[in-house]
């Protein structure tokens, strides 16, 4: 929807119950100018649901989880990845079959086909208990060179451990990624790319925070934004700070606007 929302040619690929939630996210997605054509409608299973903590930290959530996984390969045509440059996926997506694989095949076709790739390594144990199995699927992915994304926390999660900002790059480097964005929330962002190197930008100041929920999605929205528009990666990082700053100082998603798109090129 951030995506649309920019002016973007959106297109989502999920699963949903044949049931009033489904028809109500399908319709609103529609609404949201979202292609929608390539959400599975299944039969004999419930919508999934998340429930997220209204939070000023990292908010807590739970997953009821039914139809989300079913995920059929027909779905990732050959039309739409030729129509697309950009194809993004995350951890909770990758966590369970038959949406795995899904993902994981039109991941290597979407490479040989030149697309960019994008994941948002946003793990979590509570949806994905088999650390050594995520850890496998993920490096798969990662070997197809995606932009990748991910926290501070989401790495505590991921390793168990802290690591320093050396060793992360260090780590997912060595997975095949050139391109990593390390948001570390009121300590800013690092990024390490192959080529530029290491760029560091420090947090935008905000009096008000009013929400974080979906402060990560409109960050990561902002960035694959500018990456299209062939941005510099420091334009890139400040585009999406721009943007996520939008969100954090709103409850909810992010506040309806006549362009969003206008209002990152008047703050650029």
């Amino acid at each position: 929807v951030n995506a649309a929302r920019l002016g973007l040619k959106s297109a989502i690929i999920a699963s949903c119950g044949m049931d009033g939630l489904g028809d109500f996210i399908v319709d609103k997605l529609k609404s949201d100018y979202v292609d929608t054509s390539h959400i599975n409608r299944t039969s004999g299973l419930h919508t999934s649901i998340i429930l997220v903590s209204k939070s000023m930290d990292t908010p807590d959530f739970t997953a009821y989880r039914e139809a989300d996984c079913v995920i059929p390969e027909d779905v990732v045509t050959d039309e739409l990845l030729h129509l697309s440059k950009i194809y993004h996926t995350t951890c909770f997506a990758l966590s369970k079959n038959p949406a795995r694989t899904t993902i994981l095949k039109g991941a290597q076709r979407a490479s040989e086909l030149g697309l960019q790739l994008s994941i948002d390594l946003n793990y979590s144990e509570k949806i994905w208990p088999d650390r050594i199995e995520a850890k496998k699927i993920i490096t798969q992915y990662l070997s197809y060179n995606p932009l990748l994304k991910l926290s501070i926390d989401d790495c505590y999660r991921y390793f168990e451990c802290h690591k320093t900002e050396e060793e992360i790059f260090s780590y997912f480097h060595s997975k095949g990624v050139s391109t990593i964005c390390l948001t570390k929330g009121k300590d800013g962002v690092a990024v390490s790319d192959l080529e530029v190197g290491v760029l560091h930008q420090a947090a935008l100041k905000i009096k008000d925070i009013k929400d974080v929920t979906g402060a990560g999605d409109a960050f990561w929205t902002g960035f694959l934004f500018a990456r299209i528009n062939n941005k510099s990666l420091l334009d890139s990082i400040t585009i999406a700070q721009k943007l996520a700053t939008i969100k954090l100082q709103n409850v909810g998603r992010l506040p309806d606007m006549i362009s969003l798109k206008k209002v990152i090129e008047e703050l650029d």
